[in-house]
């Protein structure tokens, strides 16, 4: 009878534990940004914020240097249009996607990839299913996004922010 007891009170001690873990907010947060366009596409980023928490892009945290990246955190940031759209000049079907970039010597490159439930790091088992890859501006500012943001306006301009980072492209 001891020994039931005791397992019983062992029991409900992991489960209260693994529900509190369960209660506690991630670290990386999920965030969204939605937008109807003014050609009448509605798009959407969900992706996980990470912060950079005194770190260096680049050096420490990602993205690095031709290296694939899921341009978040945790799941694969998921891009998603109910209307066949251009990126950057480029056609996209109507859908969803797995958001990735590429950041190189030649410049910064997205990929839109039709693996979209994955995590954020499966994009080599996957890569097979890219739907586009599209050229993207980056630039460095003086202002420094601690925690990464996208935004996106009614025009169909998508940035990414974050440490002194922008990445740019744009909706049609």
């Amino acid at each position: 009878m001891k020994f039931f007891s005791s397992v019983v009170i062992f029991s409900f001690c992991l489960l209260l534990a693994i529900s509190i873990q369960a209660q506690q907010p991630r670290q990386s947060p999920a965030a969204k940004v939605s937008e109807t366009l003014t050609s009448g596409a509605t798009v959407s980023i969900s992706y996980s914020q990470p912060s950079l928490k005194g770190r260096a892009i680049g050096t420490t945290i990602e993205p690095m240097k031709d290296k694939v990246w899921r341009m978040g955190a945790n799941e694969a940031t998921v891009f998603e249009t109910d209307k066949d759209v251009t990126i950057n000049g480029q056609k996209l079907p109507a859908g969803k996607y797995s958001l990735f970039g590429l950041w190189n010597d030649d410049g910064y490159t997205l990929i839109f990839n039709k693996a979209y439930q994955i995590w954020g790091t499966q994009y080599e088992q996957n890569k097979d299913k890219d739907a586009l890859r599209v050229k993207a501006d980056v630039k460095t500012t003086d202002k420094t996004q601690e925690t990464l943001t996208y935004t996106l306006d009614k025009s169909g301009a998508v940035n990414l922010l974050w440490g002194n980072m922008v990445v740019s492209f744009n909706v049609q």
